[in-house]
């Protein structure tokens, strides 16, 4: 996919993610863990969770939701940017920090991070691309290898506020 065809997306779903964010802080995360994403090559109750990491060049905190998955105790985010030709700003925000924070419903932790290689990240896609199948397709639209991104809690943190 051209970088042209993941803005397109993007702009078309930016409401759609500024609400559910929305909606997730507001709520403390009792609203907006679940969401249909059907419309887009998803399933109906897909879970996902907001990652709080502090921005490389600002310095600012920043939240963004994503879709995960649970694997043995770790979570596993992906970052596809939709297939884009480059890797989405959140992935090279958490490649400069060694810790951060990430909240599923009104649970939140601290969390160490790493990401899986050879064949235990094909396994890790595989799950992954179940949990949402159109990754299947970012991966088939660009020459470069979707990141994965396995946090594992490490304590109990404060939920995430707007």
């Amino acid at each position: 996919m051209s970088d042209a065809s993941s803005s397109m997306i993007a702009e078309a779903r930016r409401d759609w993610k500024t609400d559910h964010l929305g909606m997730y802080l507001e709520s403390g995360g009792a609203e907006g863990h679940i969401v249909d994403v059907s419309d887009i090559g998803g399933h109906r109750f897909t879970t996902t969770l907001l990652l709080k990491y502090v921005g490389r060049k600002s310095g600012k905190t920043m939240i963004t939701p994503l879709i995960y998955g649970d694997i043995g105790g770790e979570v596993v985010i992906v970052a596809s940017k939709g297939g884009a030709d480059h890797h989405p700003a959140w992935y090279l925000n958490v490649r400069e920090s060694k810790e951060l924070e990430f909240q599923i419903a009104t649970q939140a932790f601290r969390a160490t991070w790493r990401e899986p290689g050879n064949a235990e990240r094909q396994k890790i896609w595989d799950f992954m691309e179940g949990v949402f199948p159109p990754y299947k397709g970012y991966q088939a639209s660009t020459d470069r290898q979707i990141p994965l991104v396995i946090m594992s809690p490490i304590e109990p943190a404060e939920r995430f506020g707007s």
